[in-house]
């Protein structure tokens, strides 16, 4: 029996009410839809003090090395704070490198209080060029992320259905380290 894709989310988000999360959470069940196994890393349950490149192992920089470095697909999912990456996910970017991520499908999320995220989804992809990842065409931006959702589901099936085709993307085109 063939071994499933693993996808692996990162949510770069904080907040206790996470809207970041819960797209990740959708994006995650899209994958198990396309018969991934999925894992969801909130960084708020991660020990990952401040990156100091001289000392790459503090914390749980280790661990969170390992899940990555093994992810078949990765997910990265941020809040928009000033029109870039949450200080969250860019620390946790900062403990990664090509080990992780060199010849991985990457799917990036970005969620947005107001309107604009582009440039963030744009700092997303320049950061996996430079690691050697591959990043899905198809990409998501949540505008006005805090109405996007009621009890925990998207208000618009559109939103939802775009969300969900990410993780399904990113567990149907896993890459392989000869490509």
């Amino acid at each position: 029996m063939e071994t499933p894709p693993s996808v692996v989310a990162i949510s770069g988000s904080l907040r206790e009410t996470s809207t970041t999360c819960l797209a990740l959470e959708h994006a995650l069940d899209g994958a198990e839809e396309a018969g991934a196994a999925t894992e969801l890393i909130d960084l708020r349950e991660w020990d990952l003090p401040l990156f100091d490149p001289d000392d790459r192992d503090r914390g749980d920089a280790a661990a969170l090395r390992q899940v990555v470095g093994d992810a078949d697909a990765v997910l990265l999912g941020t809040p928009v704070y000033h029109g870039m990456v949450s200080s969250t996910l860019k620390n946790a970017f900062d403990y990664l490198g090509r080990d992780e991520f060199e010849n991985t499908t990457v799917g990036l999320l970005a969620t947005a209080g107001g309107g604009s995220y582009a440039p963030t989804l744009e700092h997303l992809r320049t950061g996996i060029r430079t690691v050697h990842g591959w990043a899905l065409p198809h990409e998501v931006g949540i505008p006005g992320a805090y109405d996007a959702f009621d009890d925990g589901e998207f208000v618009d099936p559109d939103l939802e259905a775009r969300v969900r085709k990410l993780g399904r993307m990113a567990a149907e085109n896993v890459r392989t380290g000869s490509e």
